[in-house]
């Protein structure tokens, strides 16, 4: 925990007028309240308040706000009073204790109803004195930062709570830094296995590709040199959970993401905003509608920039912000720009928006009982500005993307709304079906029976749940033709290859190929999408061709000399899959699979990562892998499963039964493997034998090294 001292300083940094008494009064009140009290950290609980007022020195704001958040717990939590507080601090203070006090026992994340009517009451608050949703951000901005500590469902509920209201908040209020680091706390909460996937992805680009933020910063210092202008030049990644939404909402994999760079330019005047844009297009290709200027166009909240993004080196998209210096302390601080101080005065930038007006924009026409409907539709629509909120005839809002058409609109009510679209109106007048929706339009659906979705509505939606819905429509209104044509020309392939065609061999095929089950493996290949040959060669790969052989001492690459190898017994990581290697003190160096759950412990150890990967060529048999087999209890069925695997030129080194019944037995074969195509050959071999009802490839994070 910062000291009395150090809060002190970081206050004294901008506002060196500063109420240093007030603040020790503070600080000193705050503490004996919470005396014996502690987190779930075990951390004496006034590390907490403490901790929210440093972050509040972040954006350089007065002393009634950083003892507000002193003491934001004390009304709430331990034996102070409204009156006490009033008494030692003065009115202002214990209002905006007070309402702090409020919004924390707001329950949010309650039900539908309830909910609304906590969100008026946080608007009300904020209406009064705009401070206290800052010191509210920043306390939840600090839990969210020591969530770990709290029980895995209370976890869940505040992460929830964060993604729905209050990182949409931060960001409708300027603080776009904050929501980026608000979204990305609760992401990790609430999808850990997709943000580590996605932090693993940037490793290897970042080995793969090399210091690309370095190397564009400097293409764009060069250009700003050349035009003789003096600039601050910023690079950085976008957050992961930006990545993951943008990923969702495309329906791109990450390898086919291009702008996942942003860069700030800081000039000194407008006049330079624009000519450094000028000289941004003039050095790469501007990338058409991807331009907006919010410099003669502000935002609501004062945010001014221009952004533009382009095809920058070696044909990355990369965004571009130009901006000045004053417009970049607004983007950084929002709203909460208006309470700045600077030299122990309020620094008055031309670009900072007064609260009372912006928060007018929401609260215009609370007063009226009747209209709170309407004003709670009207403030979740301006909160979540990256998404579409439309409604219905009835008056039932449904929830898109941004870019969704009405044939999106038409599918989420329901699929066989969808389907039978022929047209819509938009705010009562007919539109195309291509037409982009806003936020708050109302959306009439028109059908006709006997409409089938077409081809070109693929193209045409923007949401996964369309998509599918319209792939699906289009393979059922031929799928029994098709199924037949396919059966047929499986059978061939199979009698051409001089293997016999069964159910079990197709449904083994399908799984192999991501495919549901047989029926629609024969119906996609009479459509002509996968060929016959294609699936045989699935179940029945050729013999692996003639290539140098690997030295089984050093199979891989990316080592020293005097570094020692292995694998990691968690994932037993096969030649022909991607892998990285993770140093260890005394071990040398074990290698994982690029998707091992264990290498989430190293996210912050970059030092202790090697890139490793597997020599070309063909690999000895040696590599250990656990197969988890269930086999029926027959005779001979187990014999023909070591058979099996041996014709494959495998060897069994170790075999466990783990469970005997009746009519099944399951057991644990340890088989010694060339690499993953070698492991894939064995097991689709043994999916295929009929006698064999499941297998697997174990993994066990309990062998982490």
């Amino acid at each position: 925990m910062i000291t009395l001292a150090d809060l002190i300083a970081l206050v004294r940094n901008y506002n060196p007028k500063t109420d240093e008494d007030l603040i020790r009064r503070a600080w000193v009140y705050g503490e004996a309240m919470h005396e014996g009290q502690f987190r779930h950290s075990g951390e004496p609980y006034f590390t907490h308040p403490v901790a929210v007022a440093a972050l509040l020195t972040e954006m350089r704001l007065d002393d009634s706000t950083l003892v507000t958040a002193l003491l934001h717990d004390t009304i709430e939590d331990t034996k102070s009073t409204y009156s006490e507080v009033a008494q030692m601090f003065g009115e202002e203070i214990a209002e905006l204790v007070d309402g702090v006090t409020k919004l924390t026992n707001l329950q949010i994340s309650s039900s539908e109803a309830k909910q609304a009517e906590n969100i008026r009451k946080l608007l009300i608050a904020m209406s009064r004195d705009l401070r206290v949703i800052l010191v509210k951000l920043a306390d939840r901005l600090h839990n969210m930062r020591t969530i770990r500590s709290m029980k895995p469902a209370k976890q869940a509920q505040k992460a929830r709570e964060t993604m729905d209201i209050y990182a949409p908040l931060a960001g409708r209020m300027g603080m776009q830094w904050m929501r980026e680091e608000l979204e990305d706390l609760a992401f990790r909460v609430l999808n850990p296995e997709a943000r580590n996937s996605i932090l693993r992805r940037f490793i290897t680009l970042q080995r793969e590709a090399g210091d690309v933020l370095h190397r564009i910063s400097g293409d764009i210092r060069t250009e700003l040199e050349r035009a003789e202008i003096d600039a601050v030049v910023f690079g950085r990644a976008k957050k992961p959970y930006s990545i993951w939404r943008k990923m969702q909402e495309k329906e791109l994999a990450f390898s086919r993401l291009s702008d996942i760079y942003g860069f700030r330019i800081i000039t000194n005047s407008v006049d330079e905003c624009y000519t450094v844009l000028g000289l941004m297009h003039g050095r790469w290709r501007a990338v058409p509608g991807r331009f907006k200027d919010y410099i003669s166009q502000p935002k609501s909240n004062g945010y001014r920039s221009i952004h533009t993004t382009v095809s920058g080196r070696d044909g990355k998209r990369v965004e571009i912000q130009i901006r000045t210096r004053e417009m970049h302390e607004v983007a950084e601080a929002g709203v909460a720009a208006h309470w700045a101080y600077r030299d122990g005065e309020r620094s008055v930038n031309p670009f900072a928006v007064d609260p009372a007006k912006w928060i007018a924009t929401l609260t215009e026409g609370l007063g009226s009982e009747e209209d709170h409907d309407a004003f709670l539709e009207h403030v979740k629509l301006e909160m979540y500005s990256d998404q579409a909120f439309c409604f219905t005839p009835k008056g039932d809002v449904i929830q898109l993307p941004r870019g969704a058409t009405p044939l999106d609109f038409a599918y989420a009510i329901h699929t066989r709304i969808g389907n039978s679209c022929v047209s819509a109106k938009v705010d009562g007048l007919r539109v195309p079906l291509w037409t982009r929706l806003r936020n708050g339009q109302s959306v009439e659906i028109i059908t006709a029976e006997g409409q089938r979705p077409q081809a070109s509505w693929i193209d045409i939606v923007a949401t996964g749940r369309a998509k599918a819905a319209i792939r699906r429509s289009l393979r059922d209104e031929d799928r029994a033709r098709f199924m037949r044509l396919g059966g047929e020309l499986l059978r061939a392939a199979f009698e051409n290859a001089g293997r016999d065609m069964s159910n079990k061999a197709l449904a083994t095929a399908a799984k192999i190929m991501g495919i549901s089950d047989a029926a629609e493996l024969r119906a996609r290949v009479g459509a002509a999408e996968i060929s016959a040959r294609r699936v045989v060669a699935a179940l029945y790969p050729d013999g692996v061709s003639e290539t140098p052989q690997v030295d089984a001492s050093r199979p891989v690459l990316g080592l020293n000399a005097d570094q020692s190898f292995r694998r990691a017994a968690c994932c037993q990581p096969l030649p022909g899959e991607r892998i990285v290697g993770i140093t260890y003190r005394g071990k040398g160096v074990v290698a994982h699979a690029m998707d091992c759950d264990a290498l989430a412990e190293f996210e912050d150890q970059p030092d202790r990562w090697i890139d490793l990967r597997w020599q070309d060529g063909t690999h000895p048999a040696v590599y250990g892998v656990t197969l988890d087999l269930t086999i029926s209890n027959d005779a001979g069925v187990l014999g023909r499963v070591c058979s099996l695997i041996g014709e494959h030129k495998a060897n069994i080194s170790d075999l466990r039964f783990m469970d005997r019944k009746p009519d099944f037995y399951r057991l644990m074969v340890e088989v010694e493997m060339r690499g993953v195509s070698h492991l894939h050959e064995v097991m689709t071999a043994l999916e295929a034998e009929t006698s064999v009802a499941r297998i697997l490839r174990t993994r066990d994070p309990s062998l982490r090294p």
